[in-house]
């Protein structure tokens, strides 16, 4: 595994938005926490909200939003698993 991976999202060469793959796991692991609950918060507030109307066009484009957030978090769980599967390998 490289030292430095692109998350999922850019698509730009060289990729800017980086994961230090060798970042501490606890590190690594609150980072991927606090994307993942924000989106759950998010979209937990949403959810209770049903009794205020929203434009199709505008959730449409929040949910765009969340998703990276989202796609973000699951990429650094991602290199936290194949480190601790290599861990494991040794």
């Amino acid at each position: 595994m490289t030292r430095y991976m692109p998350i999922t999202g850019v698509d730009c060469t060289p990729a800017t938005l980086l994961i230090d793959t060798e970042a501490p796991l606890d590190v690594l692991f609150e980072t991927a926490d606090y994307r993942i609950r924000t989106v759950t918060q998010l979209l937990e507030n949403i959810a209770f909200r049903s009794d205020i109307s929203s434009d199709t066009v505008v959730l449409s484009d929040f949910c765009k939003l969340l998703t990276i957030a989202l796609r973000d978090g699951c990429d650094v769980m991602d290199v936290i698993g194949r480190r601790l599967r290599a861990q494991a390998a040794e």
